[in-house]
């Protein structure tokens, strides 16, 4: 366990953290569904689609120890095959680049096929590519759909779009902006967080960090809330994961209808599928690559999960 001494002398301290977002954007970390999971809070919005709260980002748990980082990232799949039945499977490739995973290596296989962005082989793998998610402690500063949050501490999971603000925070473009620690108790600061729906897809641009200051002025509150941080080692615990047979024969299942699917397995010439496996979202056309993942909601898939069999 750390020491709450340690992590005070430490503040503000951004070397370390900075060179993990260094490496997590060289390309080259999963657990169950969260789905009624206590533990999670998530902003409710409007009819709209539109929401607002204020919450703070917390440091490495106490129980993670000092090598821990303040958050961890995962990816998962989630589609829908021509069987009719939903893939919705965490990938095996969280646990590490050179981790093999079934579906990774099906959808690497389609996107060589052809060097035509609009080809069937290559919109399959954007259908059926990765989603990433990033998971970190926070307190609740102000939730207006739901004050009982307020004060209290949860588990947070996210997109890329606002693990981009976290790491310009970290980095800022403009010279004489000061670098900021988000998940510091005492120099971190507030993170606003504004989603407005924008041709029917959340959008974050609107979300901010508020200006430096300490997440409370009593050391020994600053403790407690430490103390009461949930562990992040489940998501990256292989333990948490299906095996690659495991994954591998529910690929089977799923895709037993899909003529690219069979070739691949049996190696044999490529031939179009009988059907496309149909998008979770909306993925650009012109992506450079079918695994550049970037989901910003949850709705989609949490929705799809009930359906998968």
């Amino acid at each position: 366990m750390s020491n709450f001494a340690t992590l005070k002398k430490s503040s503000n301290s951004l070397d370390r953290l900075t060179k993990e977002i260094e490496k997590l954007n060289t390309p080259a970390s999963s657990n169950e569904s969260n789905k009624g999971d206590d533990r999670f809070w998530k902003l409710e919005r409007d009819k709209s689609g539109n929401g607002s709260a204020v919450i703070r980002f917390l440091p490495t748990p106490a129980v993670d120890g000092d090598d821990g980082l303040p958050w961890v990232r995962y990816f998962d799949h989630g589609f829908k095959g021509p069987t009719g039945k939903w893939y919705i499977e965490n990938s095996l490739t969280s646990l590490g680049d050179k981790t093999k995973d079934p579906l990774g290596e099906f959808n690497s296989y389609l996107w060589n096929l052809s060097d035509d962005d609009n080809s069937w082989s290559r919109k399959q793998a954007r259908a059926q590519k990765r989603r990433l998610h990033y998971v970190s402690n926070i307190m609740v500063i102000s939730d207006p759909k739901h004050p009982e949050n307020e004060g209290k501490i949860f588990l947070y999971k996210f997109g890329k779009k606002i693990f981009d603000k976290i790491t310009l925070a970290m980095n800022p473009e403009f010279e004489g902006d000061k670098p900021v620690n988000p998940f510091d108790l005492w120099k971190g600061a507030n993170f606003k967080l504004r989603i407005r729906t924008v041709d029917g897809y959340p959008n974050y641009d609107q979300s901010l960090f508020d200006a430096v200051s300490a997440l409370n002025d009593n050391d020994d509150e600053l403790e407690r809330i430490w103390n009461k941080e949930y562990s992040l080692r489940e998501f990256t615990d292989t333990s948490g994961y299906k095996s690659y047979s495991q994954l591998k024969a529910r690929l089977d299942e799923i895709l037993a209808e899909d003529r690219g699917y069979q070739d691949f397995c049996g190696n044999a010439r490529p031939v179009a599928p009988v059907a496309v496996a149909a998008p979770v979202a909306k993925t650009a056309v012109s992506e450079p690559s079918w695994d550049k993942s970037s989901v910003e909601d949850d709705d989609d898939l949490e929705a799809f999960r009930k359906l998968a069999v």
